[in-house]
């Protein structure tokens, strides 16, 4: 568990483990290597992991259990706590008498997981403290406990023989169909749900299938389920989405929904072939979420102003750029929210359609039959609408008709993929679009990323070192950056270094999962075309003279917008670093 460097001290000198000179050093070390104090002390041999959690335990008055020395765990006791929470909270339910339930956890403080298992288990919830090494070798219990059961499945299909494709997909159906499967499959979407995950991947390697959720941005573990389950489990997801399940050659796309009182989720799947046998990605999308409003998805007053004055115009384009997740469909939404009135009449083309916007028309592209963003669009335009929103611009024929809808007296909003908004212009060049339309119809091109927000209830209040700002001057202008946060009024006229000024971190708390984050906000850069960049398009000026152009006339680029963040405390140094590398 989490220890405050103080209490730790206190602990390890009273048990004769280090002196007081020697902690101090240790700690110096630590905080240059930007680790917890307790992990260098066992790298360093200075201590074992069990020993070490011996004395919290008795430090903070918790039972301690070495999982390593228990023996089998009772089935029916592991799967009151399904894995992805086990996993993703350091937890395992290890003993069961009458109304009570013996969790261990390497956080035993951590009281929203116990409330969160009380309430799903309805037992009083006994909390015992396990090393992370001792928890590891409980969760492989889980492993074993699935195989068991898969294997008995596999073992009952297999009985008759599969001579024919009918036959092995009648075999697999039933797979599908059977209960641990079942369970298995709404045990990983209900948890996805729970832990506010964006994508599910199912990734099958050699000997087991990994299963991981994505949150806030970043990749995490959160099942490991043994080989045997493969073709049942995709059987499965194959099953619900509507899918081809004797398919295993070719990619497959498909949709289902899991409605409750408290939520509305839609999945988006994709199955693909891998070496391994077939890999999955579910895409969670909320349909239940209200719609934000620009400020709350975090544009600063320039930005704002900018895309609210392009909007607001009578015909033209707005771009949306950047990878995929980075929030863009988000973006357009917002502003498609914006603009809905009863006065207008605003169509889209999408593929997939994500969220539903009461009062405007959306149409699902469908290539199989000949509906591709360009006819989609043409079609469109044969309807009268005042605003249409293209759900990308993939090719040369959907550019040319976008830029043309833009002439023709429509606003037009679609997204594109590059890595900021100035490479947007240049982009359209090379799909084949004449720099005239271009310069004519697109009026400004947002550039956004996804930082992880710090976790407001651990928040706390930090000072960087001269040390990481001559780090930092490496990789970026930070004297512009002072220059562009005092014009923006973000700072004190006279600042001279990012050394005088507070940033924020998390400092890990239950709420956060310990990580220090807690959701994302974007950062953003918008590129407002006027008449000199106008200009460089004619002139087929490459990214890097548009861009310098664009921050000549005060845009504030992506990275400086993730600097302004980190001071109003909405994120990191280390985050904004992390996203925007190819800046």
């Amino acid at each position: 568990m989490a220890f405050d460097p103080e209490q730790l001290k206190k602990a390890l000198i009273g048990k004769k483990i280090v002196t007081a000179a020697s902690w101090t050093g240790f700690l110096d070390e630590a905080k240059k290597k930007r680790e917890a104090v307790e992990d260098l002390l066992i790298d360093k041999k200075i201590i074992d992991e069990e020993k070490l959690t011996q004395i919290a335990s008795a430090f903070f008055d918790v039972e301690y259990v070495d999982l390593k020395k228990m023996g089998q765990i009772p089935k029916e006791v592991l799967l009151l706590v399904p894995e992805p929470i086990a996993r993703r909270h350091e937890v395992i339910a290890f003993g069961k008498e009458k109304d009570k339930l013996n969790l261990g956890m390497t956080d035993p403080n951590d009281l929203e997981t116990r409330d969160a298992i009380k309430k799903k288990t309805d037992l009083q919830v006994i909390p015992f403290l396990v090393s992370r090494s001792s928890l590891e070798h409980g969760l492989k219990q889980y492993h074993t406990s699935l195989e068991a059961e898969f294997a008995k499945i596999v073992s009952k299909q297999e009985k008759g023989e599969l001579t024919d494709s009918a036959s092995v997909t009648e075999k697999l159906k039933e797979m599908a169909e059977e209960i641990p499967v079942v369970r298995v499959v709404d045990t990983l979407l209900e948890y996805a749900i729970f832990e506010k995950a964006s994508d599910i991947h199912i990734e099958p390697q050699e000997k087991e299938v990994m299963v991981r959720y994505r949150i806030d941005g970043v990749l995490h573990d959160v099942m490991t389920l043994p080989k045997v389950i493969q073709p049942a489990l995709i059987a499965r997801i194959k099953v619900i989405s509507n899918l081809r399940i004797d398919e295993h050659r070719l990619p497959q796309d498909g949709r289902f929904k899991v409605q409750k009182d408290e939520y509305n989720i839609s999945f988006r799947v994709s199955v693909i072939p891998v070496f391994d046998g077939e890999k999955v990605v579910m895409r969670l999308l909320d349909e239940s979420t209200k719609a934000l409003t620009l400020e709350e998805l975090g544009f600063i007053h320039r930005n704002y102003e900018v895309i609210v004055r392009n909007v607001k115009k009578p015909h033209g384009a707005l771009l949306v750029t950047g990878p995929t997740g980075s929030g863009k469909s988000t973006t357009l939404y917002t502003i498609l929210s914006m603009l809905n009135t009863k006065a207008v009449n605003i169509s889209t083309i999408e593929d997939p359609i994500e969220y539903r916007i009461e009062g405007i028309n959306q149409m699902q592209v469908n290539p199989k039959i000949g509906l591709t963003f360009a006819m989609g669009l043409r079609s469109l335009l044969r309807q009268d609408p005042n605003i249409i929103m293209i759900g990308e611009i993939r090719d040369s024929e959907t550019a040319e008709e976008a830029v043309h809808a833009g002439l023709t007296g429509h606003v037009v909003l679609s997204t594109l993929h590059t890595n900021n908004s100035a490479g947007a212009l240049p982009r359209l060049l090379d799909i084949g679009v004449e720099p005239y339309l271009i310069a004519s119809t697109v009026n400004a091109v947002v550039g956004q990323r996804l930082t992880r927000q710090v976790c407001q209830d651990c928040r706390e209040e930090i000072k960087i070192e001269p040390e990481y700002e001559s780090d930092l001057k490496k990789e970026y202008n930070i004297d512009h950056l002072l220059e562009v946060m005092k014009r923006e009024k973000f700072i004190p006229p006279k600042t001279k270094s990012l050394t005088e000024l507070t940033f924020y971190r998390g400092a890990g708390c239950d709420k956060c999962g310990h990580s220090g984050y807690r959701g994302r906000k974007g950062i953003f850069e918008v590129l407002e075309v006027s008449l000199s960049i106008q200009d460089l398009i004619m002139k087929r000026a490459p990214t890097s003279q548009i861009q310098d152009k664009a921050i000549e006339e005060g845009m504030i680029m992506m990275w400086q917008d993730g600097f302004i963040k980190c001071i109003q405390g909405k994120t990191t140094i280390e985050e904004v670093v992390r996203v925007s590398k190819d800046q």
